[in-house]
């Protein structure tokens, strides 16, 4: 249920920060990877993001 909910989050959202502040995940990379997300895909969302 844990990785259904915030993949479903990601998805709708494509705030990566938000998931991995949901997760707990103090970096990026372990959210990419708990997520399946390509690096790539992750970090061009990630530069839309404001932080």
């Amino acid at each position: 249920m844990r990785r259904t909910k915030v993949a479903q989050i990601f998805k709708k959202t494509g705030n990566l920060r938000a998931v991995q502040l949901l997760l707990g995940h103090t970096k990026m990379d372990s959210t990419v990877r708990y997520l399946g997300v390509d690096l790539d895909d992750a970090l061009t969302l990630l530069e839309g993001i404001d932080l």
